[in-house]
């Protein structure tokens, strides 16, 4: 008689499953133990193209930082009547020193609003140059306040208003940052002189945008001997050494002629030599959009140029066109303070900020009224604006 074995199935092997049999349903204690699907708090597959660049855009904090940044600095060049304290044509003392905001009244207690405090000369003098020496007068406080009356002025050209963002509750002249040599307020005049520095900026920087990409997808698509001529043509433009022709072009203009004048010639100059660069960029684009398979697929369907270039070329080089743009601005501005420094740019009456840096020509004026630089913040703080914008969006665009 034969022994009977018995076959021991261990339960830790899991056992293959029966390709007719379908899938096994789940146990309980698998469905228990089984995470429960969360939808992401972005989770959206309908998200556009703009969609998509702003989710990633608002993550970065730079890019956030110079987007509130440029949005102050258009808000106050716009507004710029309503955001200054003082007319800035208003002459007074030359070279008046920043007044002291403190947050303390006339006995010396605390204030919850700050009060400025006038400079004056005191008794005692200087025990090297025996000159007297300038302070604070606490004994005569101005206060300030927001929303407070001040020179009349009209918004948009029509509608007369005399209220300012902030400044002297009692109506006294007050200067933030000092006077020039003419005893013009410069905060004030550096807030009027975003408008027509930062025009100069938008006007120049749009012009090159829009003869660079014309430029650069009509040469890169068509090809051929056109796009031989054509980058020919901007070599030569870029051999020039700017700097040397924007001087050589802006002596041309005679210095009786009007500021709208002379600022229009400075923009077409400015113009003329700006748009080389990004033609050469687009047109690196387009050579490569080109040859993919539904621009091709497009053209053998009959389609015409200017809808090709138009619906398939022009939208995927968009991207790289407005983020040359937020890099282009601060260098336009930085263009045109140095320009307005050396007095190629703006002409008196009109106010900007390179016009503004003239009073800083010379050493002794420096190292006697530092605070006359001012004008340099306005530049640093536009440049970084818009640079920290460009940066932000070109990490935002590049993944899509």
């Amino acid at each position: 008689m034969m022994a009977s074995t018995e076959r021991i199935v261990d339960s830790a092997i899991p056992l293959p499953p029966d390709p007719g049999a379908g899938p096994m349903p789940a146990g309980a204690e698998d469905v228990a133990n089984t995470p429960p699907v969360v939808v992401g708090r972005f989770a959206n597959s309908d998200e556009g193209y703009l969609s998509l660049v702003w989710r990633r855009f608002r993550r970065s904090v730079v890019g956030m930082i110079g987007l509130v940044l440029v949005s102050g600095l258009i808000i106050m060049s716009i507004f710029g009547d309503f955001f200054a304290p003082m007319d800035p044509k208003l002459q007074g003392e030359s070279f008046q020193p920043p007044d002291t905001i403190l947050f303390q009244d006339s006995s010396g207690g605390f204030s919850l609003m700050p009060n400025i405090f006038p400079i004056v000369e005191s008794d005692q003098l200087d025990p090297v140059t025996f000159q007297p020496l300038t302070g604070p007068d606490l004994k005569n406080p101005t206060p300030l306040g927001f929303f407070v009356p001040g020179y009349s002025y009209q918004i948009f050209w029509i509608i007369p208003a005399n209220i300012h963002f902030f400044g002297a509750s009692n109506g006294k002249p007050v200067h933030f940052l000092g006077t020039d040599k003419l005893g013009r307020d410069i905060l004030s005049r550096g807030i009027l002189g975003s408008r027509i520095t930062l025009t100069i900026a938008l006007i120049v920087v749009l012009l090159t945008t829009t003869i660079g990409t014309l430029v650069g997808i009509t040469s890169g698509y068509l090809g051929g001997r056109l796009d031989i001529w054509v980058q020919r043509f901007v070599e030569l433009v870029l051999a020039f050494p700017q700097l040397p022709l924007y001087l050589a072009l802006t002596t041309l203009i005679p210095v009786t002629a009007p500021s709208n004048i002379f600022i229009a010639f400075v923009i077409c100059v400015m113009a003329a030599l700006g748009w080389a660069q990004l033609s050469r960029e687009v047109r690196g684009k387009t050579l490569a959009l080109a040859r993919i398979e539904y621009v091709r697929a497009a053209i053998a369907v009959g389609s015409g140029d200017f809808r090709i270039i138009t619906r398939h070329i022009l939208p995927n080089v968009l991207s790289h066109i407005i983020v040359a743009v937020t890099l282009a601005i601060p260098t336009v501005v930085l263009l045109e303070s140095f320009l307005g420094f050396l007095g190629f740019a703006v002409k008196p009456p009109l106010i900007s900020w390179g016009l503004m840096l003239q009073d800083t020509g010379t050493f002794s004026v420096l190292g006697s009224y530092p605070w006359i630089l001012s004008p340099v913040v306005f530049v640093l703080i536009t440049v970084f604006a818009f640079n920290a914008l460009g940066d932000g969006l070109r990490d935002a665009v590049d993944p899509y």
